[in-house]
């Protein structure tokens, strides 16, 4: 083995990282011109640092093993042993003479991956300070932007010409205060002086929006990599324009400017453009972010950024930023000191938070130890967190699970073990952590808010916070915010009688978020709560009325206002509104009115105003597909409803049975096109076309003497059975379709095995259409709707009563048993709508979750799983019972 081979073995051996150190050493010695171990003895800060790098930083080892010249840069005392500042550092950029801005600025990734480098060997080498270090990364962003900025405003001013105004980028968050560490977003905010016109066409806005564009597409992701950019902190986050004026940004923070964008404004700096601007901004806006005399509703929403942050603590208690005592908790510990003294000390009006610690320490603004506290615990965290993203220069800040890790972690940063290092973070956090629980006097704090009827509590608390603060993407004005604070508890008072609250809750968030004007709908439904009521019941209650609510919030207004809220429509009273659509035969335009005039009814139902809910619904069908046929063109077209459709008994998601009358097949199949074809509003109609003669294989229209023909000669008996509900509705043949019908009915009326032809198709349907748990099917189970409606027919063919639907048959019936028997059935089919309105889905049977069964008790306004049970079993007990007294004989 040569003494150089020894050499790099020895000296990787006693590495953190032996397999990557040695790997990176024996690459370079494979490229070095000469004898690389002499030439690393002689190395400036001494090889031992840059070792240490290779080993703790794969991105780096690996650039190395790319670039061996970028050892011989390292290499010189000038770039290794001292400093720079921007201006040394856009020095060496320019030094190179090359097209910086070719291959979208890939000279300048290249060189911003140099400088990285540079930067985090003086830092793990420990010849640079924490300070140093963060003061290097914000100044190598900055220089970055800088040069972007300038060859993006030279191109624009080129093509479009030069704007009479002037630019300027504010950094925030740790660019703003010069603590970027090793991954970090850089926070920006654009703004231009004036409003004005560089031509006819374009304006200033214009002008700057594509200025910040370009400027954002060469941060774009690329290898190597620039910097990621943030701008949500700008006015209106990102919902907000990419660039606004000076005056703009004045209205903005005077009407709309939040306490945690106070906050963020401590830390604004002119990072690149025009430092005259720059200046200006933040001189206008001082008293905005330093106001002399904080009021008690500023301090109140200080305690709530409070209540949040320890809300959101992570569940990982190794992230030295988020966790209970990390960066974020000293930084909020600062930020709130500046904002509450920072009128009367202009000292203390810093963006960086180790100088504001120092300048809280020098007026005792906290006890001097716990200052000193602070600067230890922050210094040690953000070198806990430096270290673990020049690993990859990714954004981490978890301490790692793998033990080999942890304690290579734990050695880079000077500790014996690794449970030195986690002992000395637990005291440290543990002493911010205290710090921080005394901050903000538990005097502000607002009254503690009942969740329990939530099943997720913490997601209720971030949904009821969105709605009173906005998303990250949106601002809530504090006005805005205080008509929220009247409408919460009217609020959760509803959702406390909801059968699902937690989903109630998230489908109004998302409805505030579509509506858009949270002031005006806050106000509205803070001084209505009957609308209240509505509103959040209705979500409670449909999921589909729910999903037309978001999709068009401007019907809750429409349909509230309207004096046909509180009325039952008919089907000429459909028509007529219809009329004028039909004209230009806009089949988009009866399926908007069709899923308007659902959600209207589901309202209705909602609040109990629609006693006769199926004829609503049936009308609605009926007036809609009526529709459909004048934009088809087929008037010769005769239509029979048959099944709940025929007896005006319609539920939400019903299908429509119909059959067809005549010979124009091509009416017909346009007719089933126009009722099925799927849009953004949804069909006008699920038809089901089965009942026809021959069922599925029949012909789907056919003339009236061959309907005679089938019934008098081929039908078999449930067919009959099934004209009980036949009701034609459309079309030239309807009143000879109708005695066709009747003939055939009442000749199977005569049958003397009615009872025992019916009887054997209802246990066919049991046996075909059950889940296999007689005891939730209550539709197709015993004592079920199915044995209801067959026990009716019966009856009616006996009797001879030709009654369509179910309940005036009853009625008719004059039997003992009518009342109980109507109550049964209508307790059956109130379960059936109420389950078919939350879904829009066919359902024929309980829930078999017990849970899902104690949601449906609320929606059936009964008290819990076990009363629903049993009111059911005592329906289907009646109706069975009911039932046996007439097909027993």
């Amino acid at each position: 083995m040569s003494s150089q081979a020894a050499w790099i073995k020895h000296k990787a051996a006693a590495s953190l990282n032996p397999e990557q150190v040695s790997r990176t050493i024996d690459a370079l010695a494979a490229q070095w011109p000469g004898s690389l171990d002499k030439f690393l003895r002689g190395f400036p800060i001494g090889v031992d640092g840059l070792i240490h790098l290779i080993a703790v930083s794969t991105i780096c080892a690996e650039r190395l093993q790319r670039d061996p010249e970028l050892l011989h840069w390292l290499s010189q005392p000038e770039i290794c042993a001292s400093d720079r500042g921007p201006r040394r550092m856009l020095a060496a950029l320019h030094a190179s003479k090359t097209d910086i801005a070719r291959d979208h600025f890939l000279p300048l990734r290249e060189w911003k991956a140099r400088e990285m480098t540079r930067i985090a060997l003086r830092e793990v080498a420990g010849i640079a300070s924490l300070e140093e270090t963060t003061a290097e990364l914000s100044s190598l962003a900055q220089v970055c932007l800088g040069v972007v900025y300038q060859h993006a405003d030279a191109t624009l001013r080129a093509r479009y010409g030069a704007p009479a105004t002037e630019f300027t980028a504010l950094g925030l968050g740790k660019l703003g205060g010069r603590e970027l560490n090793h991954s970090s977003d850089i926070d920006l905010i654009f703004l231009y002086g004036e409003e004005g016109e560089i031509t006819s066409r374009l304006t200033n806005h214009q002008w700057h929006n594509r200025l910040a564009e370009e400027i954002l597409n060469a941060f774009s992701p690329r290898q190597p990599s620039l910097w990621r950019v943030d701008l949500r902190l700008r006015p209106e986050g990102a919902a907000g324009p990419l660039t606004r004026s000076l005056e703009s940004m004045e209205n903005y923070y005077a009407g709309f400017g939040e306490t945690w964008e106070r906050f963020a404004l401590m830390k604004a700096r002119r990072v690149c453009g025009s430092e005259e601007l720059a200046y200006e901004f933040l001189r206008q806006h001082q008293p905005f972010i330093f106001p002399r005399s904080p009021t008690p509703e500023l301090l109140a929403e200080i305690a709530a950024l409070k209540r949040r942050i320890e809300r959101e603590v992570p569940a990982d208690a190794l992230n030295v930023k988020l966790s209970a005592g990390g960066i974020r908790e000293i930084e909020f510990i600062v930020q709130t000191l500046q904002f509450m003294h920072g009128a009367h000390h202009p000292f203390l009006q810093e963006t960086s938070t180790l100088k504001a610690l120092g300048g809280i320490a020098q007026l005792e603004l906290l006890p001097l130890a716990e200052s000193r506290a602070l600067d230890r615990a922050y210094r040690l965290l953000r070198r806990i967190e430096h270290r673990l993203q020049i690993e990859a220069e990714r954004q981490t800040h978890s301490i790692p699970d793998d033990a080999a890790k942890r304690e290579r972690l734990a050695r880079s940063l000077d500790f014996p073990s690794a449970d030195h290092l986690l002992s000395e973070l637990r005291g440290a956090r543990e002493q911010v952590r205290e710090i921080f629980h005394r901050l903000v006097a538990s005097g502000t704090a607002t009254p503690a808010v009942d969740l329990r009827m939530f099943g997720d509590q913490p997601r209720a608390t971030r949904a009821l916070n969105e709605l009173a603060r906005g998303s990250s993407s949106f601002h809530v004005a504090p006005r805005t915010r205080q008509i929220f604070g009247r409408l919460r508890p009217l609020l959760l008072e509803e959702l406390s009688r909801c059968a699902d609250p937690d989903a109630t809750l998230t489908a109004i968030v998302r409805f505030v978020e579509a509506f858009g004007l949270r002031s005006l709908l806050f106000e509205l439904l803070a001084t209505n709560p009957k609308l209240l009521e509505l509103l959040v019941h209705t979500f409670d209650a449909s999921a589909p009325a729910t999903q037309t609510l978001t999709r068009h919030p401007q019907l809750l207004e429409e349909i509230t206002r309207s004096p046909d809220l509180g009325r039952t429509l008919s089907v000429a009273e459909h028509r007529a509104t219809l009329a004028p659509l039909l004209k230009r035969r806009d089949l988009d335009a009866v399926r908007i009115y069709r899923k308007m005039q659902l959600l209207r009814i589901t309202m209705r139902d909602v609040i109990g105003i629609a006693p006769e809910l199926f004829a609503e619904l049936s009308a609605l069908a009926a007036a809609c597909l009526l529709a459909a046929v004048d934009c088809v063109g087929a008037p010769d077209l005769t239509i029979i409803a048959m099944g709940k459709f025929g007896g005006r008994e319609l539920t939400y998601g019903s299908d429509l049975d119909l059959m067809f009358v005549g010979d124009d097949y091509r009416g017909a199949q346009n007719l089933i096109n126009a009722l099925a074809a799927p849009s953004h509003e949804g069909a006008i109609a699920s038809i089901d076309l089965r009942l026809r003669p021959e069922g599925e294989k029949g012909p789907l229209i056919a003339p009236l003497e061959a309907f005679a023909a089938y019934y008098r000669d081929r039908a078999q008996f449930w067919e009959i059975q099934a004209l009980t509900r036949a009701r034609p509705i459309a079309g030239p043949h309807q009143n000879e379709f109708a005695a066709v019908a009747y003939s055939a009915w009442s000749r199977a009326a005569c049958d003397p095995e009615l009872f025992r032809k019916i009887g054997a198709m209802l246990e066919r349907i049991g046996k075909e259409r059950g889940s296999g748990n007689d005891a939730l099917d209550f539709k197709t189970g015993r004592g079920g709707i199915v044995e209801a409606e067959f026990l009716v027919q019966a009856l009616q063919m006996r009797d001879g009563v030709r009654e369509a639907s179910m309940l005036r048959a009853i009625d008719q019936l004059r039997i003992p048993e009518a009342k109980r028997l109507k109550g049964s059935y209508e307790f059956l089919r109130r379960l059936e709508t109420v389950l078919r309105r939350w879904s829009h889905a066919a359902v024929s049977h309980l829930p078999a979750d017990v849970n899902e069964r104690e949601t449906l008790a609320c929606r059936m306004r009964l008290g819990n799983a076990a009363e629903l049970e049993s009111a059911c079993a005592d329906a289907r007990g009646e109706i069975r019972r009911i039932f046996g007294n007439y097909f027993a004989q």
